[in-house]
């Protein structure tokens, strides 16, 4: 297949797209990525990519071009140049003579691998209509849903339009993928697409495809591995660990973003002897963080449609064969009772977080409850599946 992928974001920025495109030229298809310049998470474009350089490059065999892309920096204002710049450029290039494959043909087949923002879907609506070619789009975050983190108010003006454009996104794709069975759901619900043209296909864990041992010490070590940022609400691990002084535990928040500051500095206020910060570590350095820990904590924002997400760590945590503890609701609270590799509590709720800590340090049975994680990762996420379910799909 000649496939085109859009996406906002790809190499040397964080995301899975990057291994899968990869992958795909690897099972012998030609792929060509549409993506931004790279900035995210900090907000500043990557050394090596200012002023337009590398604009086209080849990664892995991997063909990439860069369009325009305004950088997140901070603030409401330049968040949302980002969310604009970038579908129009790239939408601007899809419909270009120089969006083709190799040998001057049309694409087979365009593959867009949704994130924030949604409008990122613009520029394969554009390739689409253009060429008559199928259209698939992976669903990884729901919009207009993930304004709600921003402090965008359901109902509100604003939100009103990302509805609409939302609206106008999903409902002209051919076949769209999803992280969470409950997406499948609320789709339908907000913005009547059909559910069979949606497919349930779970992210896969990134960098750890080995279960991991335990050390052995006389210190319960609870490690949280990701972005740090409003929605993950750290706040409520900072708060158990409050509550949890005098218990033989320490927590180690491993991961980078735009709440990291102000979560270290919360730290310091409250004393917190048992946190440490390691900041964003590249995958290559994950499996010690792993190793360390007795169990992997998950956390999300109390919020009715953000609980129907399973955040892409949850597979990580599990092919590690690590147990998981959570304060959070929805998926994945249904996917560690299915696998009974832990225990998960509402969102945002810090009592229920320390009790069912001291549940885990006083009782369970680690090695169980981590033999089951990965059990169930190799049923239902493990990599090679993941891949040949989304060729499929593209097929």
């Amino acid at each position: 297949m000649k496939i085109l992928v859009i996406c906002q974001y790809y190499a040397p920025e964080p995301f899975r797209i990057s291994d899968i495109c990869e992958e795909l030229v690897r099972r012998g298809h030609e792929v060509m990525v549409v993506t931004g310049v790279p900035n995210y998470p900090e907000g500043e474009i990557y050394p090596g990519y200012e002023n337009g350089q590398k604009r086209d490059e080849t990664i892995n065999g991997v063909r990439i071009h860069r369009c325009g892309t305004i950088p997140r920096k901070r603030g409401v204002i330049n968040r949302f140049l980002n969310y604009f710049s970038y579908p129009i450029s790239s939408s601007c290039f899809a419909r270009s003579k120089a969006c083709r494959a190799e040998d001057g043909s049309s694409f087979d087949v365009v593959f867009v691998n949704q994130l924030s923002p949604v409008m990122m879907a613009s520029a394969g609506i554009a390739y689409k209509k253009k060429h008559h070619v199928p259209l698939v789009l992976y669903c990884l975050d729901l919009w207009p849903e993930s304004l709600t983190a921003g402090g965008i108010r359901r109902g509100s003006p604003i939100y009103r339009v990302f509805h609409r454009i939302s609206k106008s996104v999903y409902t002209r794709i051919d076949r769209i993928l999803v992280t969470s069975r409950m997406f499948t759901e609320h789709l339908h619900r907000e913005f009547d697409v059909p559910s069979e043209i949606v497919d349930y296909l779970p992210q896969y864990a990134e960098g750890i495809f080995e279960p991991l041992p335990y050390k052995d010490t006389e210190t319960f070590d609870f490690v949280f591995a990701g972005n740090i940022g409003v929605l993950q609400s750290v706040d409520t691990i900072l708060r158990a660990a409050g509550l949890l002084r005098d218990e033989p535990v320490h927590f180690h928040i491993v991961g980078g973003g735009s709440e990291l500051n102000r979560l270290e500095a919360m730290a310091q206020e409250l004393r917190l002897n048992n946190v440490t910060f390691y900041g964003r570590r590249p995958v290559a350095e994950m499996p010690k963080f792993y190793a360390l820990a007795d169990a992997m904590l998950v956390t999300l924002s109390a919020d009715p449609v953000l609980s129907l997400t399973l955040p892409g760590k949850v597979q990580s945590y599990m092919a590690a064969g690590k147990p998981v503890i959570g304060a959070i609701d929805g998926e994945t609270e249904t996917v560690v009772r299915e696998a009974q590799c832990g225990y998960c509590g509402p969102a945002e709720d810090v009592a229920v977080l320390v009790e069912n800590i001291k549940r885990f340090i006083r009782g369970a049975n680690r090695s169980t409850m981590g033999a089951n994680a990965r059990a169930y990762y190799e049923a239902h996420f493990a990599r090679e599946r993941f891949m040949d379910a989304l060729e499929e799909s593209l097929e």
